[in-house]
């Protein structure tokens, strides 16, 4: 069945029509809400309607929520990841907008812009009273240091700007690159910035940070800037802080409480603009297409990559680690399967280049592989952590430079009781086929394919002839074959990949042919 998307409220044509052209698209923004979620599996908003865990629980068939901008407040993230929905939103589409913004107010904070306008309209010719003061030479303080820090530094940087920054997420070469001054703390930043503006996410720590303790912890006379959240600022402590002068002056564009009509209106040092910093057309269009992709993406079974409930990773460690994830994913299920589905822990290690990088999307990969059918819900890369928890399985991500033959590897161990369960693979070629190199011990080489077969024998001879005559005379082609023992009369492992699946009859007559284990493991598409 085709799957049906709403369009709740609106966004840039192009991404409507980009949905058409894959899935039945209703635009309703008139409905009531939860009389029709029922009956879709994605939906597309904005930020007016809001998606309550009550909302999420009536919508059963619902696996996407997209969201055309950058937050995410008005969606019960925790219930729609409880119940695997994927939750992607826009983060890029507004990053220029909300820069160029930043430094418009920036500019009209410094020059008294829009106050000299105002008076100049109303027949006022004040030029002493207006006159401002040069950003040139001067100390902009960045809290938060993301895509948006960023672009605004590039910006202020080419204004004559000095710029220090704090983010401790940010790699200490990212400041060097842009030319910005890596602090280590927020009072770091207090006390040289002569203008501050504000870049942080709105958590349960950034919520009113900046407060009384802050404003008295800056040089007297600075000057803020907030294009970011309006709840970061405290705003009684703000307008005291104004009304003293220990802060010359803010620039806002957006409230603790919104739409704003309060007493910072009052104040002739303060600059406010109405929530525009992402209201551009061409900001707005890009939010529109970039979110039709990712419920695309995530209704096709592709990476979502803007997801926010799914561990995200830039686009240079996607690069590197894409083709990793289903790969990942294989080994998962794999390990799972030999552990027969009982785990108290899995461990996710990645060898050799891999290391570098931001390796939580394979951990999530190699979980969702492993929980494949024995949920009682579906599971994707959303829920898996989850689930995980859930049933207590400890879980672990670990990474070497020592990827001994190999440039990359990755490795997924399941450990039940005393017993652990190992498998290892890594990718082949310009396509990345992906390729199991190491199984319960054992070194391997084979291409994975949907249908895996795993044989464990004495090592003895004659045990590769009678498999494959089994399989001859069951009519089932073998694809690929690899044998690996550990010792010369020891035990032995033979994994081979068939094109269709065995009969139960068949694995029985196996296992009575003397094997210490004979099991089919059905992988599914190995693009997945």
């Amino acid at each position: 069945m085709t799957p049906r998307v709403l369009v709740r409220e609106e966004i840039a044509e192009a991404g409507v029509d980009f949905l058409r052209t894959r899935f039945e698209v209703d635009v309703d923004a008139e409905s009531a809400l939860e009389e029709i979620i029922g009956g879709y599996d994605a939906i597309v908003v904005r930020s007016a309607t809001k998606l309550t865990a009550d909302l999420i629980d009536r919508a059963k068939r619902l696996k996407v929520i997209g969201r055309a901008g950058v937050g995410v407040d008005n969606v019960d993230v925790e219930a729609a990841t409880r119940r695997g929905i994927i939750v992607a939103n826009a983060p890029e589409s507004t990053v220029v907008s909300a820069a160029e913004h930043t430094i418009g107010l920036l500019v009209a904070l410094a020059r008294n812009i829009p106050q000299a306008h105002a008076a100049l309209k109303q027949g006022r010719w004040e030029r002493g009273a207006y006159g401002g003061v040069e950003l040139a030479g001067k100390t902009l303080g960045v809290l938060g240091f993301g895509r948006i820090g960023q672009q605004v530094a590039r910006r202020a940087l080419g204004l004559g700007m000095r710029v220090a920054a704090y983010d401790p997420y940010v790699a200490a070469d990212r400041f060097r690159e842009l030319g910005a001054e890596r602090v280590e703390t927020t009072a770091d930043v207090y006390a040289v910035a002569d203008f501050l503006t504000l870049h942080l996410p709105l958590t349960a720590e950034t919520r009113g940070s900046i407060g009384q303790s802050a404003f008295a912890a800056m040089r007297p006379g600075v000057r803020i800037v907030n294009a970011a959240r309006g709840p970061l600022v405290d705003e009684e402590a703000l307008l005291t802080a104004l009304r003293s002068g220990q802060v010359g002056g803010a620039a806002l564009d957006v409230f603790e409480s919104e739409p704003y009509s309060g007493p910072l209106l009052e104040l002739d040092s303060v600059v406010v603009t109405p929530h525009l910093a992402a209201s551009t057309g061409e900001a707005q269009d890009r939010a529109g297409v970039i979110v039709a992709e990712q419920v695309a993406a995530a209704l096709e079974g592709g990476l979502v990559t803007n997801a926010v409930n799914i561990p995200a990773i830039g686009a240079d460690d996607l690069e590197v680690l894409g083709p990793y994830v289903p790969l990942a994913a294989r080994l998962g299920r794999i390990a799972m399967e030999l552990a027969d589905g009982a785990a108290e822990e899995i461990a996710i290690t990645v060898y050799g280049g891999l290391s570098d990088y931001d390796s939580r999307l394979l951990t999530v990969a190699a979980l969702n592989g492993a929980f494949q059918g024995r949920a009682d819900r579906p599971v994707n890369y959303v829920n898996a952590p989850l689930i995980a928890a859930e049933r207590g399985i400890e879980v672990r991500e670990e990474r070497s430079r020592s990827a001994r033959d190999y440039t990359n590897l990755v490795r997924v161990e399941v450990r039940s009781g005393e017993s652990r369960f190992r498998v290892a693979g890594t990718t082949i070629g310009r396509d990345h086929r992906p390729w199991i190199v190491n199984i319960l011990g054992f070194e391997i080489e084979l291409e994975l394919a949907p249908l895996f077969v795993l044989c464990r024998y004495d090592d003895v001879p004659g045990v590769i002839g009678r498999v494959g005559t089994l399989f001859g005379q069951a009519g089932i082609n073998i694809g690929g074959m690899t044998v690996s023992r550990s010792r010369r009369g020891g035990k032995a492992l033979m994994a081979l990949t068939v094109d269709s699946a065995p009969s139960v009859e068949l694995v029985e007559l196996l296992r009575g042919e003397g094997f210490d284990d004979a099991r089919v493991l059905e992988l599914g598409p190995v693009g997945d």
